[in-house]
């Protein structure tokens, strides 16, 4: 079983939500963060990216910015931006993009939960990142953005999500992407029927957020050795997380650009690629999107190819393996394109899916020599390679839309 409790989230005052709400702070550069807060002085970036508020060249990681950032923080509380509900609830967060919702529950979930493994990961995490956020938390004494976590299909759940979007929400805006945004608050008779739906679950898994997870129990730790009559019961044992069932979800395609063809020619690249794929020039007008398994599209020279893995190529027996992006990995960059460790060579870089396939040909027709477009994984894929202890390639899922940080915030005392 896994273990949820409700929360007295801090949240936004009426009329705020739409001024504080901002992207998770891990998905843009400092300078990308400064321009979204631009003109916004209620943005969650200026508690997330503190450093947007110290002069530019400031180190981002200085205890100047932790401790802005705490500063920020106390004063939105002060001015009223931010309020603390006065009972523990659930609360329910939908988003919609492209016409296409997907609603999840807001809750705190337990540290002794990802110790155990029952709060399942898939990716591995960075030291420098873990330390971070480890400071940021502790700093402010709270979990500002919610992890992302999934599980799998539950008919209770799905029935209490879907009676408590039936009323009318406590946040209701769109945000510059196109993206909607809804809240929804749980009444408190209602706690309890969904701690025996999450009671029921084996696990939850980590779709986004790894760095996050890692580092609120880092922090639980940290205060339980400084509390060493701790209950269990304390805030600290717990952190925030919105879980969303699995049908809920979608991945998008993560792609790869080159930057060159490790010496070969194109004549040459495209014979090495048939000795595995099959080759063909792409006829289906616009950039090729794989549509199946096992497919790729490949943008050279200004035209588009798509390829497809001969028979066998893929080994189906292993979660990892059968990935697309282990198959173009093991099959193409490594052994064609000398690229052993896509985390570190500066040769290729990474595509978000939300960007879309012309983003990729442009790429591919002006710093990089050549892109692939994938097909992506099934949440299937990711329960399967976390429930084997095994850990995904870096860069394989791409999920949007993103969490806003700052709709709901857990504070550990």
């Amino acid at each position: 079983m896994v273990n949820v409790r409700p929360f007295r989230a801090v949240r936004p005052a009426d009329g705020f939500a739409e001024k504080v709400a901002a992207l998770p702070y891990d998905v843009m550069t400092g300078a990308e963060a400064r321009a979204m807060a631009a003109g916004r002085p209620y943005s969650f970036l200026r508690i997330d990216r503190a450093e947007i508020g110290l002069p530019e060249g400031a180190d981002p990681y200085g205890p100047e910015v932790y401790a802005r950032a705490r500063e920020n923080f106390d004063r939105f509380q002060a001015d009223g931006v931010f309020a603390q509900d006065m009972a523990p609830r659930f609360y329910v967060y939908r988003l919609t993009m492209g016409g296409r919702p997907q609603t999840g529950l807001v809750c705190c979930a337990s540290i002794d939960d990802y110790e155990a493994g029952r709060i399942k990961k898939h990716e591995l995490t960075r030291a420098d990142k873990e330390e971070d956020r480890v400071r940021h938390v502790d700093a402010l004494d709270a979990n500002t953005g919610p992890i992302f976590l999934a599980c799998r299909d539950d008919a209770s759940l799905s029935a209490l999500l879907e009676n408590a979007v039936s009323g009318a929400p406590a946040f209701d805006f769109v945000t510059e992407d196109g993206v909607r945004h809804e809240g929804w608050l749980l009444d408190e008779a209602e706690n309890a029927a969904v701690m025996n739906a999450f009671g029921a679950m084996d696990a939850l898994y980590i779709a986004d957020g790894h760095h996050r997870c890692a580092s609120a129990a880092r922090v639980g730790g940290l205060r339980r050795a400084q509390n060493p009559g701790w209950t269990g019961d304390e805030e600290f044992n717990w952190f925030l997380a919105a879980v969303f069932p699995e049908s809920q979800l979608e991945i998008l395609d993560y792609n790869r650009a080159v930057a060159d063809l490790n010496g070969l020619s194109k004549d040459g690249f495209l014979a090495r690629l048939e000795e595995c794929f099959e080759v063909r020039l792409w006829a289906g007008g616009g950039p090729a999107r794989p549509r199946e398994r096992h497919t790729f599209g490949m943008c050279l020279d200004g035209a588009w190819y798509m390829l497809k893995a001969r028979p066998g190529l893929a080994d189906e027996g292993d979660p990892v393996a059968r990935l697309d992006v282990s198959v173009l990995q093991d099959h193409v960059l490594a052994p064609i394109l000398g690229i052993e460790d896509p985390r570190t060579d500066r040769r290729i870089d990474f595509v978000g899916g939300i960007r879309g396939l012309a983003e990729l040909e442009r790429r591919a027709g002006s710093d990089m020599a050549a892109a692939f477009s994938m097909y992506p994984p099934a949440m299937g894929d990711l329960f399967a390679i976390a429930d084997a202890g095994l850990v995904m390639p870096p860069k394989s899922t791409w999920f949007e839309p993103k969490l806003r940080s700052g709709l709901f915030i857990h504070k550990l005392t």
